[in-house]
Parts: C-alpha cells; sequence; structure tokens
C-alpha cells in the first residue's frame, strides 16, 4: 500500500507543480519580445545617427573635392591667378573676364548644384591663396560648415 501512495503523492506533485507553473512560459515570452523591441529600437537610432553622418561625410568630400578643382584651373591660368582675377567673396559675382570667369562661373555652378546652399570664395594675399566652400549641413552635424583649403601657386 506504501508504493501505491507514494506513486500517488509523486503523480499529484507533478500535477501541482504543472499547475503553478501555467503561464510561466508566457511571461518568458513577454520578456523576450520587450528585450527584443528595445535592442531594435536601439538599432533603429545607430542607423539614423549612420545616415546623418554619412551625408555630412559625403558633403565635405564633394567641397574638398571642389576646392582642389578651382586651384588646379587656377595653377593652369597662373598668369591671371596670381593677378588676382581669380578672387571673389561668398556671394559676390565674378569679377574676372575670360578664362577665369568661365572656370569661377562653372565652379560655383558645381558648388550649388553638389551642395545645398553652396557658396565659395577665393581670397589671394600674395602668393597665398585661400578658398573657402560652406553650405547648410543642416541634416548633418551642425547647420552651417565650411571646408578653407590654404594653398600656394
Amino acid at each position: 500500500m506504501r508504493k501505491s501512495q507514494s506513486i500517488l503523492s509523486g503523480r499529484s506533485m507533478n500535477a501541482v507543480a504543472i499547475r503553478l507553473s501555467r503561464g510561466f512560459s508566457l511571461i518568458e515570452i513577454l520578456v523576450t519580445v520587450l528585450i527584443l523591441a528595445i535592442g531594435l529600437l536601439g538599432l533603429a537610432g545607430l542607423q539614423g545617427t549612420s545616415l546623418r553622418n554619412n551625408q555630412s561625410a559625403y558633403a565635405r568630400t564633394q567641397a574638398t573635392h571642389l576646392a582642389y578643382e578651382i586651384v588646379d584651373a587656377m595653377r593652369a591660368n597662373v598668369t591671371v591667378a596670381r593677378s588676382g582675377g581669380y578672387n571673389v567673396g561668398y556671394g559676390a559675382a565674378p569679377s574676372a573676364s575670360g578664362i577665369a570667369q568661365a572656370d569661377l562661373t562653372a565652379w560655383r555652378n558645381r558648388i550649388t548644384a553638389i551642395l545645398p546652399s553652396g557658396d565659395g570664395q577665393i581670397a589671394q594675399n600674395g602668393n597665398v591663396l585661400t578658398i573657402g566652400i560652406r553650405w547648410d549641413d543642416s541634416r548633418g552635424v551642425e547647420a552651417i560648415q565650411e571646408f578653407q583649403v590654404v594653398t600656394q601657386l
């Protein structure tokens, strides 16, 4: 008789354990889903930051390329460049004529086409040139970015 009592008590203990653990796996799943949702929100935030920084880096790369492009044009027309024919301020119309005006107009058109609200300037002090390019980087890190190249003819 003792054997049957121990079997019954073992079965009833299993039944009690099953009843007590009922719904426990549902709680585990809900906690897992919550942790997964928080992780996915974190990944979405990282993706947004990555896109913003990538756009800003692209604009800086284009500004670098555009600055060196006008430096190359000035070195190809060094006589006019040394006489100040390429000097132009932000927002000012080029006062040069001939090849220098064509170079400056094409350069400014590329700046405005590639960079949002882009503008460029060239200042000369003797043989030292400072080429500046600025643009609206409000989608990136800061509102206004400026890139400058200082070179010598």
